[in-house]
């Protein structure tokens, strides 16, 4: 392919290196978390409910999010070595070697903190739909920095493409133009972002538990699914398939937002008090 406008991305993923490295990646994934919980606790304060809730936030969703997105990916993408090296899955060392943790998958952090998030719930005596609610809103957040770390890693990138605004990741060991896959799902969530909040901002008391929600569920991984189909196949088993993993993990997640959302269009209006 002939392509005289492109973008040559060629940044170095590696911040500085001291006794580790400090990537790009991690600093995006610091400001997710960072910046998700300082959104979360501005809506407990909004809605004056007690300290103990953003108190004890941290740790169900970290957990969540890191567990559920390594065994998602083992499982989903490489189940033999889920199957034959489980540990290895914690354990970010190979022949004496640290090697990080390649390998998270995204459908695989949603379960893990669905799951933290409802022993939160419980433990807090709040709703868990009211829990959900709020916290996929920093979600949707999380997302546009995780993508943007895969960027500054040059992965997770699309098929090859003559528009303008393709990207050839030199680093990858490209020499024509791709889609910059990372950027559209980046903007897309930050979009995702933006509507969720306003419509808390603007609605909350004037919806059930539950429709902030399904409509994450619902836009998000629409947008995962659309944009599936300019990206690379991220193993090999997913080439020739009609529907790779990314987007056959995403169609029930995307199902039950909308079932969801139908199940509660009846519902009485939420109380302003909750």
């Amino acid at each position: 392919m002939c392509n005289l406008l492109y973008v040559r991305w060629d940044v170095d993923p590696v911040i500085f290196e001291l006794f580790f490295e400090f990537r790009w990646y991690t600093l995006m994934f610091i400001l997710a978390f960072g910046l998700g919980l300082y959104i979360y606790n501005k809506m407990i304060k909004i809605e004056h409910k007690p300290q103990a809730l953003m108190d004890t936030i941290l740790w169900p969703v970290f957990l969540g999010t890191f567990l559920g997105a390594r065994l998602g990916h083992f499982l989903f993408y490489e189940p033999s070595v889920f199957i034959n090296n489980f540990w290895h899955i914690f354990i970010p060392v190979e022949n004496g070697n640290f090697v990080g943790f390649r390998g998270l998958a995204s459908h695989g952090a949603a379960i893990g903190i669905l799951t933290g998030l409802y022993y939160y719930s419980r433990k807090n005596r709040v709703p868990y739909l009211w829990t959900l609610d709020r916290i996929v809103i920093t979600i949707a957040l999380s997302g546009f920095f995780i993508r943007m770390g895969n960027l500054m890693n040059s992965e997770v990138y699309g098929h090859e493409t003559s528009l303008p605004w393709g990207f050839i990741f030199v680093r990858a060991g490209e020499t024509v133009a791709k889609h910059p896959t990372q950027i559209y799902e980046a903007l897309s969530y930050l979009l995702v972002f933006v509507i969720l909040y306003l419509t808390y901002l603007k609605k909350r008391t004037l919806l059930p538990n539950g429709v902030i929600f399904s409509l994450f569920l619902i836009l998000l991984f629409s947008a995962r699914f659309l944009i599936e189909f300019v990206k690379e196949a991220q193993e090999n088993f997913e080439k020739g398939m009609m529907l790779d993993m990314g987007q056959l993990l995403s169609i029930p997640l995307i199902l039950a937002g909308v079932v969801l959302l139908i199940r509660l269009r009846r519902k009485k209006p939420a109380s302003k008090s909750r």
